[in-house]
């Protein structure tokens, strides 16, 4: 339920309003001074201030001003027994969500209240939205590596040379062919991506190249490949190591002439497409055995990038969990939590195969199964589940048996019962103290009882 902080000198106006919020199930906490609750809004997370003009340390409209440069999103009701119109315009300039008179009528400041607090979660809700509709997120890391690559990136980007990028899987290929993309003088048109993995031999051509009606059993109609839809822009081939010849050497056709056929077609198409390319495998060594033609990877690595696994910029990963912690826990509606120290060393000692990819995972991972602050046993519990043993420094525990988990959603709900159970009996089943342990609301956890059939005498 929302947590709601009333700012007011009066005691009796206090006491009013929590009542109030307090019956309709809101958690309330007051203060009798503008001071001490700018610093409860520091420390804390509401969802909701209300909070009085006319008080003696400190003016309200003060407090809003600077309630506001602390938390931009903190919806603020303004209540006064000396409301004028030109009171609430100058409330209403600053910021603040409404203006509510003393005494306050019952019916208006629930329907405010319940208003502001919708007004919050759509803020919350919107720019969640926008951070998954953005096109690049930005690239993290202080260590020489990544500022090399960042470099490069503004050298490379407005010219229309060809870029191969390596690295192993999860490093973040993706993103600097995206900031690529995002910096040339292309922006404007579309950033078309293939992976070349993913698409059957047989069917990688037509993907690339389109294909007329009729040119094989399953063309029931013209189609359009991605080398044609990303004219004007780039064109990027993830996993090209995996291409098959036959696509390469149409590829590099393209590359040389700027021209493309149609599958089962024979008119030539003209193409302006600036290629990006990927892989994880050493192109060279593919090149001896046959796999990949020396003249295509010419052809794609005019420029070289290369991005370092995670374990070779371990200096960066305290800077991408927090950023992990702030994005995730935006997402989830729920405060950012926060990690110690020990807990960042232990995840620097880790071996990270899975590189970003998987950091994101263990991060998204500690956030549901922890308590408010990640620590180091944290770590060794939950991040690392294929860690081996000399990764959790020696501790032994139980073994748990993950190839019985067909996804991570079932291992996530395996692994958040064992973690309530067990806080539950730490707690001798005290509902209300093992909620406030774990930092969610009662009812809350009352449905997580109920929907992992837990029982006191299990």
């Amino acid at each position: 339920m929302a947590k709601i902080l009333i700012i007011d000198d009066e005691r009796s106006i206090r006491s009013t309003l929590r009542e109030i919020l307090e019956y309709e199930d809101y958690t309330v906490e007051d203060i009798d001074n503008g001071v001490d609750g700018l610093e409860l809004i520091r420390k804390k997370d509401y969802d909701l201030v209300l909070c009085d003009i006319k008080m003696n340390r400190m003016d309200g409209m003060e407090v809003l001003t600077e309630g506001l440069a602390i938390k931009p999103d903190l919806p603020f009701i303004m209540i006064s027994g000396h409301g004028t119109v030109e009171t609430a315009v100058e409330a209403s300039k600053k910021g603040a969500f409404d203006f509510i008179s003393k005494p306050p009528d019952l019916n208006r400041l629930l329907i405010t209240v319940r208003n502001a607090l919708d007004r919050g979660s759509l803020v919350v809700e919107t720019k969640v939205l926008k951070r998954k509709a953005s096109k690049v997120r930005p690239i993290l890391g202080e260590s020489q590596a990544i500022a090399k690559i960042k470099e490069t990136i503004d050298r490379v980007a407005p010219t229309d040379a060809r870029v191969l990028i390596t690295g192993a899987n999860g490093s973040g290929k993706e993103l600097v062919a995206r900031w690529l993309h995002e910096k040339s003088n292309r922006s404007a048109s579309p950033l078309i991506e293939v992976n070349c993995a993913a698409i059957p031999s047989e069917l990688i051509e037509s993907e690339l190249f389109g294909h007329e009606k009729g040119s094989f059993t399953s063309a029931i109609k013209q189609r359009i490949g991605k080398f044609e839809s990303a004219n004007g822009g780039t064109l990027f081939l993830d996993e090209i190591g995996d291409m098959s010849q036959s696509a390469q050497a149409k590829v590099l056709r393209a590359l040389q002439e700027n021209k493309i056929t149609r599958v089962g077609g024979e008119k030539e198409i003209d193409v302006d497409v600036r290629v990006v390319a990927a892989t994880n495998k050493d192109l060279l060594k593919e090149i001896e055995e046959g796999n990949f033609r020396m003249d295509l990877y010419h052809r794609l690595s005019v420029i070289l990038i290369h991005v370092p696994p995670l374990v070779e910029r371990k200096d960066d990963i305290a800077l991408l969990t927090q950023s992990f912690l702030d994005e995730i826990c935006s997402e989830y509606g729920m405060p950012t939590k926060k990690i110690s120290e020990a807990a960042l060393d232990a995840l620097k000692s880790l071996p990270w195969t899975g590189n970003i990819r998987e950091l994101r995972n263990m991060v998204e991972r500690l956030i549901i199964l922890s308590d408010k602050t990640i620590t180091d046993s944290d770590v060794k519990a939950f991040a690392n589940p294929s860690a081996p043993a000399s990764a959790n420094n020696g501790n032994s525990s139980p073994q748990t048996d993950y190839e019985k988990f067909t996804n991570f959603q079932e291992y996530k709900d395996f692994a958040e019962r064992e973690y309530i159970k067990f806080k539950l009996e730490k707690n001798s089943w005290n509902v209300s103290k093992t909620a406030d342990d774990i930092d969610i609301q009662r009812s809350h956890l009352y449905s997580k009882i109920e929907k992992f059939g837990l029982k006191r005498n299990e």
